[in-house]
Protein backbone atom coordinates (compact mmCIF):
# COMPACT_ATOMS: atom_id res chain seq x y z
CA UNK A 1 0.00 0.00 0.00
CA UNK A 2 1.97 3.03 -1.27
CA UNK A 3 -1.10 5.84 -1.50
CA UNK A 4 -1.25 7.80 1.45
CA UNK A 5 -4.31 9.61 0.62
CA UNK A 6 -6.25 7.97 3.39
CA UNK A 7 -3.82 9.61 5.96
CA UNK A 8 -5.49 11.58 8.75
CA UNK A 9 -4.16 14.73 11.35
CA UNK A 10 -4.00 13.41 14.69
CA UNK A 11 -5.57 9.82 13.55
CA UNK A 12 -3.01 7.02 12.38
CA UNK A 13 -4.65 3.76 13.12
CA UNK A 14 -3.07 0.16 12.73
CA UNK A 15 -4.93 -0.01 9.21
CA UNK A 16 -2.87 3.23 8.44
CA UNK A 17 0.64 1.90 7.12
CA UNK A 18 2.52 4.70 8.32
CA UNK A 19 1.66 5.44 12.45
CA UNK A 20 2.58 7.71 14.63
CA UNK A 21 4.72 6.63 17.74
CA UNK A 22 5.52 7.73 20.99
CA UNK A 23 10.01 8.46 21.19
CA UNK A 24 12.20 9.75 23.92
CA UNK A 25 12.24 13.66 23.99
CA UNK A 26 13.16 14.95 20.25
CA UNK A 27 13.64 18.17 19.09
CA UNK A 28 11.14 20.25 16.59
CA UNK A 29 12.51 23.75 15.17
CA UNK A 30 10.00 25.55 13.45
CA UNK A 31 11.71 28.27 11.10
CA UNK A 32 9.71 31.50 10.37
CA UNK A 33 11.08 33.19 7.52
CA UNK A 34 9.77 36.53 7.12
CA UNK A 35 9.63 39.49 5.01
CA UNK A 36 10.59 42.86 6.66
CA UNK A 37 11.17 44.82 3.64
CA UNK A 38 9.82 48.58 3.03
CA UNK A 39 6.91 47.10 1.77
CA UNK A 40 5.61 45.30 4.91
CA UNK A 41 5.39 48.56 6.42
CA UNK A 42 2.79 50.00 8.32
CA UNK A 43 -0.53 47.91 8.92
CA UNK A 44 1.32 44.65 7.01
CA UNK A 45 4.08 44.27 9.54
CA UNK A 46 1.74 45.60 12.73
CA UNK A 47 -0.68 43.05 12.22
CA UNK A 48 1.88 40.54 11.55
CA UNK A 49 3.45 41.44 14.72
CA UNK A 50 0.61 41.04 16.19
CA UNK A 51 -0.62 37.66 15.32
CA UNK A 52 2.59 36.05 15.95
CA UNK A 53 2.19 37.00 19.72
CA UNK A 54 -1.03 35.56 19.71
CA UNK A 55 0.43 32.83 17.99
CA UNK A 56 3.56 31.64 20.43
CA UNK A 57 0.45 30.37 23.19
CA UNK A 58 -0.95 28.25 20.88
CA UNK A 59 1.97 26.37 19.86
CA UNK A 60 3.00 25.56 23.17
CA UNK A 61 -0.38 23.56 23.41
CA UNK A 62 0.73 21.90 20.39
CA UNK A 63 4.47 20.03 21.77
CA UNK A 64 4.00 16.95 23.16
CA UNK A 65 5.80 15.91 26.32
CA UNK A 66 8.19 14.18 24.59
CA UNK A 67 8.79 17.30 21.76
CA UNK A 68 10.97 20.20 22.26
CA UNK A 69 9.37 22.57 20.39
CA UNK A 70 11.74 25.72 19.75
CA UNK A 71 11.50 28.73 17.37
CA UNK A 72 13.63 30.55 15.10
CA UNK A 73 12.98 33.75 13.37
CA UNK A 74 15.01 34.82 10.09
CA UNK A 75 13.95 38.12 8.67
CA UNK A 76 15.09 39.84 5.38
CA UNK A 77 14.74 43.02 3.90
CA UNK A 78 18.38 44.51 2.75
CA UNK A 79 19.93 42.94 5.64
CA UNK A 80 19.29 39.38 6.60
CA UNK A 81 18.74 39.01 10.48
CA UNK A 82 17.99 36.42 13.13
CA UNK A 83 15.53 37.15 16.17
CA UNK A 84 17.37 35.22 18.19
CA UNK A 85 21.13 33.59 17.86
CA UNK A 86 19.71 30.24 18.50
CA UNK A 87 16.11 28.38 18.40
CA UNK A 88 14.75 29.38 21.60
CA UNK A 89 12.34 26.81 23.20
CA UNK A 90 8.96 27.57 23.03
CA UNK A 91 7.82 28.12 26.86
CA UNK A 92 10.81 30.85 26.50
CA UNK A 93 10.60 32.57 23.56
CA UNK A 94 9.27 36.00 23.75
CA UNK A 95 8.38 37.61 20.07
CA UNK A 96 10.29 40.96 19.44
CA UNK A 97 8.04 42.77 17.42
CA UNK A 98 9.81 43.68 13.70
CA UNK A 99 9.78 47.07 11.87
CA UNK A 100 10.02 47.18 8.13
CA UNK A 101 12.30 48.94 5.76
CA UNK A 102 14.37 48.10 2.97
CA UNK A 103 14.51 45.97 -0.06
CA UNK A 104 13.83 41.96 -0.35
CA UNK A 105 16.96 39.98 -0.46
CA UNK A 106 14.95 36.65 -0.26
CA UNK A 107 17.93 34.99 -2.08
CA UNK A 108 19.93 35.99 0.78
CA UNK A 109 18.01 34.37 3.24
CA UNK A 110 17.71 31.06 1.75
CA UNK A 111 21.44 31.00 1.95
CA UNK A 112 21.59 32.11 5.09
CA UNK A 113 19.17 29.52 6.16
CA UNK A 114 20.90 26.77 4.46
CA UNK A 115 23.92 27.70 6.67
CA UNK A 116 22.52 27.15 9.66
CA UNK A 117 20.44 24.64 9.27
CA UNK A 118 22.76 22.13 10.01
CA UNK A 119 24.16 19.87 12.95
CA UNK A 120 26.76 22.79 13.40
CA UNK A 121 24.41 25.27 12.80
CA UNK A 122 20.71 24.87 14.51
CA UNK A 123 19.42 21.66 14.29
CA UNK A 124 20.90 18.49 16.72
CA UNK A 125 21.62 15.14 14.88
CA UNK A 126 18.62 13.33 12.70
CA UNK A 127 18.48 11.06 15.78
CA UNK A 128 17.33 13.76 18.13
CA UNK A 129 15.55 15.93 15.71
CA UNK A 130 12.65 15.51 13.91
CA UNK A 131 12.51 17.33 10.50
CA UNK A 132 11.87 21.45 10.58
CA UNK A 133 8.96 23.02 9.64
CA UNK A 134 9.96 26.25 7.19
CA UNK A 135 7.25 29.03 6.84
CA UNK A 136 8.07 31.62 4.52
CA UNK A 137 5.90 35.31 4.66
CA UNK A 138 5.99 37.81 1.78
CA UNK A 139 3.96 40.29 0.58
CA UNK A 140 6.28 40.92 -2.59
CA UNK A 141 9.05 39.89 -5.18
CA UNK A 142 12.89 39.34 -4.48
CA UNK A 143 14.74 42.37 -4.99
CA UNK A 144 17.91 39.52 -5.49
CA UNK A 145 18.63 36.44 -7.07
CA UNK A 146 16.05 33.96 -5.00
CA UNK A 147 16.70 31.37 -7.75
CA UNK A 148 20.39 31.01 -6.75
CA UNK A 149 19.44 30.79 -3.10
CA UNK A 150 16.62 29.06 -3.38
CA UNK A 151 18.95 26.16 -5.02
CA UNK A 152 21.87 26.35 -2.12
CA UNK A 153 18.72 26.03 -0.14
CA UNK A 154 17.19 22.70 -2.29
CA UNK A 155 20.94 20.98 -1.83
CA UNK A 156 20.24 21.02 1.56
CA UNK A 157 19.10 17.98 3.47
CA UNK A 158 17.23 19.35 6.25
CA UNK A 159 15.18 21.54 3.39
CA UNK A 160 14.33 18.35 1.41
CA UNK A 161 12.70 16.70 4.35
CA UNK A 162 11.29 19.40 6.40
CA UNK A 163 7.84 20.60 6.14
CA UNK A 164 7.50 24.14 3.83
CA UNK A 165 4.83 26.30 3.53
CA UNK A 166 4.55 29.87 2.09
CA UNK A 167 1.95 33.24 2.91
CA UNK A 168 1.75 35.40 0.40
CA UNK A 169 0.35 39.21 1.66
CA UNK A 170 -1.46 41.62 -0.37
CA UNK A 171 -1.94 42.00 -3.84
CA UNK A 172 1.99 41.79 -4.98
CA UNK A 173 3.02 38.62 -3.38
CA UNK A 174 3.38 35.94 -6.18
CA UNK A 175 2.00 32.08 -5.47
CA UNK A 176 3.78 30.67 -8.23
CA UNK A 177 7.18 32.07 -6.53
CA UNK A 178 6.08 30.86 -3.70
CA UNK A 179 5.20 27.30 -4.74
CA UNK A 180 8.57 26.82 -5.92
CA UNK A 181 10.10 26.87 -2.53
CA UNK A 182 7.38 25.02 -0.64
CA UNK A 183 7.18 22.04 -3.90
CA UNK A 184 3.64 22.85 -4.27
CA UNK A 185 0.92 24.92 -4.19
CA UNK A 186 -1.11 23.34 -2.16
CA UNK A 187 1.35 24.32 0.48
CA UNK A 188 0.94 27.82 -0.39
CA UNK A 189 -1.82 30.47 0.92
CA UNK A 190 -2.32 34.19 0.82
CA UNK A 191 -4.23 37.04 2.68
CA UNK A 192 -5.65 40.12 1.73
CA UNK A 193 -6.85 41.64 4.76
CA UNK A 194 -5.45 41.82 8.37
CA UNK A 195 -8.54 39.11 9.19
CA UNK A 196 -7.25 36.73 6.76
CA UNK A 197 -3.70 37.26 7.67
CA UNK A 198 -4.13 36.66 11.25
CA UNK A 199 -6.04 32.99 10.49
CA UNK A 200 -4.23 32.10 7.65
CA UNK A 201 -0.43 32.69 9.81
CA UNK A 202 -2.37 30.50 12.72
CA UNK A 203 -4.06 27.55 10.34
CA UNK A 204 -0.80 27.16 8.68
CA UNK A 205 1.98 27.15 11.54
CA UNK A 206 -0.38 24.81 13.87
CA UNK A 207 -1.55 22.42 10.81
CA UNK A 208 2.39 22.08 10.36
CA UNK A 209 3.70 22.16 13.87
CA UNK A 210 0.81 19.16 14.66
CA UNK A 211 2.15 17.39 11.14
CA UNK A 212 6.17 18.09 12.27
CA UNK A 213 6.10 16.53 15.71
CA UNK A 214 4.30 12.75 14.95
CA UNK A 215 7.04 10.73 14.28
CA UNK A 216 5.77 8.54 11.48
CA UNK A 217 7.15 4.85 10.92
CA UNK A 218 6.43 2.12 8.23
CA UNK A 219 4.72 -0.73 8.85
CA UNK A 220 5.84 -4.39 7.25
CA UNK A 221 3.28 -3.91 4.64
CA UNK A 222 5.32 -1.88 2.75
CA UNK A 223 9.10 -2.37 3.37
CA UNK A 224 9.45 -0.58 -0.12
CA UNK A 225 8.40 2.57 1.09
CA UNK A 226 11.53 4.53 1.90
CA UNK A 227 12.03 7.15 4.36
CA UNK A 228 11.55 10.22 1.36
CA UNK A 229 8.12 8.75 0.96
CA UNK A 230 7.45 9.35 4.43
CA UNK A 231 8.19 12.86 4.40
CA UNK A 232 6.90 13.31 1.17
CA UNK A 233 3.36 11.68 3.08
CA UNK A 234 3.85 14.26 5.63
CA UNK A 235 3.98 17.62 3.12
CA UNK A 236 1.37 16.19 1.06
CA UNK A 237 -0.81 15.64 3.96
CA UNK A 238 0.17 18.81 5.44
CA UNK A 239 -1.09 20.60 2.09
CA UNK A 240 -4.34 18.65 2.25
CA UNK A 241 -4.82 19.70 5.59
CA UNK A 242 -4.24 24.04 4.87
CA UNK A 243 -6.35 23.62 1.81
CA UNK A 244 -9.50 21.95 3.41
CA UNK A 245 -9.01 24.19 6.48
CA UNK A 246 -8.52 27.57 4.52
CA UNK A 247 -11.74 26.40 2.31
CA UNK A 248 -13.99 26.28 5.50
CA UNK A 249 -12.92 29.74 6.17
CA UNK A 250 -16.34 31.39 5.84
CA UNK A 251 -14.87 35.43 5.87
CA UNK A 252 -15.10 37.25 2.23
CA UNK A 253 -12.20 37.41 0.77
CA UNK A 254 -12.15 40.78 0.00
CA UNK A 255 -9.48 42.65 -1.66
CA UNK A 256 -10.55 46.02 -0.40
CA UNK A 257 -7.75 45.97 1.96
CA UNK A 258 -6.63 49.25 3.16
CA UNK A 259 -3.29 48.07 2.96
Amino acid sequence: MSDFDSLHLMNFDDDNPLNATGISKKSLVIFFLIDTSGSMKGKKMGELNTVMEELIPEIRNIGEADTDVKIAVLTFSTDVKWMYSAPVSIEEFEWTRLNASGVTSMGAAFEELSERMSRNGFLNSPSLSFAPVIFLMTDGYPSDDYKKGLKVLQSNSWYKFGLKAALGIGNEANDDMLAEFTGSADSVVHAYTGGQLAKMIKIVAVTASQIGSKSMTLSEEIKEVTESDVFAAKQKLLGQQIQELVSNEEEDFSFDTGW
